[in-house]
């Protein structure tokens, strides 16, 4: 849930070069933060994918050895980063098994942005970057999962409805992902 300042009506845009920028930004912020607790620093989502229409929040993973509320949050609250409280965004399923994952929201008045804390060898990383290479592999995804998020976008408004109805969709194009991912060998970079 977004906290009282980051309220805004969901509308999914053309891609922006631009965020490429903003993203490195970000990630030598939270690597000067979290040093060596942070195994890697990654774009994910969908404004890490060129040609990709998004929302305009750029979402940052950070794949750490152990997730750990207590040393997680107050590194990432020293930069003013505010930790989610929703059950949703301590916990995820991914590929059938329960992952722990902290997100945190940027400090007020900072450029919009999810920055996901997971373990770095967690099927809850993996299909974060699974999905960013293969909407970056093939165009055909890329150009329809582009269209149904407009629509979506356009018929839905709020983000809590918006995330539940493409939540099922997700899971239809990440099986397509995984086809993929076998068929070519893919592997999260190390």
């Amino acid at each position: 849930m977004p906290f009282p300042d980051e309220w805004r009506r969901v509308e999914v845009v053309d891609h922006r070069a631009g965020w490429a920028a903003e993203f490195d930004r970000l990630a030598a912020a939270l690597r000067v933060a979290l040093g060596a607790r942070a195994v890697a620093v990654e774009h994910v989502g969908s404004t890490a994918v060129p040609g990709l229409p998004a929302k305009d929040c750029i979402d940052v993973q950070v794949r750490v050895r152990g997730v750990a509320e207590a040393v997680d949050v107050p590194l990432m609250t020293s930069i003013g980063f505010r930790c989610r409280p929703e059950p949703w965004n301590r916990t995820e399923v991914s590929g059938g098994v329960r992952c722990g994952k902290l997100v945190f929201a940027p400090p007020v008045g900072a450029r919009t942005c999810n920055v996901h804390v997971r373990e770095t060898d967690g099927p809850n990383a993996r299909f974060a970057l699974l999905f960013r290479d293969y909407l970056r592999a093939d165009a055909d995804a890329r150009r329809a999962w582009g269209v149904f998020k407009r629509r979506l976008s356009a018929t839905v408004p709020d983000l809590l409805e918006y995330g539940h109805i493409k939540a099922p969709a997700t899971e239809v194009l990440m099986g397509a992902a995984e086809r993929w991912a076998a068929a070519t060998g893919w592997r999260p970079p190390a």
